[in-house]
């Protein structure tokens, strides 16, 4: 009997599988929206509110392929006695990261996760805040390549094999 793969009857070398990156879970962690002056705060405003958000994502590993990201956003608009409203959001996902070489990992972790959930984080948001009898407050895109880039230059740039 003849074998007909044309691999002379031995199995292939271990053949390098694709690179995957699956979602496995996302979900709200903590949410938190405040209107401490409503309801005088809620009629038409003279000037443009001053609007402010910060964004810091982290990461940990749960399993040798399982990796949980998250995103926070903070913000608000206004400051003090004027202050509109506040809100924070830790926005989380699951994901499995499978094949890639090492020293890939920890890029994929912190630049493809956040962007996955951002659609779904600024949703959260602007829904909060048109609940809050605001106009919704759509966040803008935001690089997360740049700031990995920024974090990296901030840590001296030592890349660390696993996110922290």
């Amino acid at each position: 009997m003849t074998d007909q793969s044309g691999n002379g009857g031995e199995a292939p070398q271990a053949q390098q599988a694709a690179p995957r990156f699956t979602v496995l879970a996302q979900y709200t962690k903590d949410l938190s929206f405040e209107n401490p002056n409503a309801p005088r705060t809620l009629g038409p405003q003279q000037a443009a509110p001053n609007l402010s958000v910060q964004i810091n994502v982290n990461a940990r590993q749960l399993a040798p392929t399982d990796f949980e990201v998250s995103l926070m956003l903070e913000g608000g608009a206004g400051q003090g006695a004027d202050t509109l409203f506040k809100f924070e959001l830790n926005y989380a996902g699951v994901f499995r990261i499978e094949n890639f070489p090492a020293e890939q990992v920890q890029p994929v972790v912190m630049i493809e996760g956040p962007r996955l959930l951002f659609p779904f984080a600024r949703q959260i948001i602007a829904d909060a805040v048109r609940g809050g009898s605001y106009p919704p407050l759509y966040i803008d895109p935001i690089d997360f390549h740049a700031l990995y880039l920024q974090r990296l230059a901030a840590a001296g740039g030592q890349q660390q094999a696993r996110p922290a």
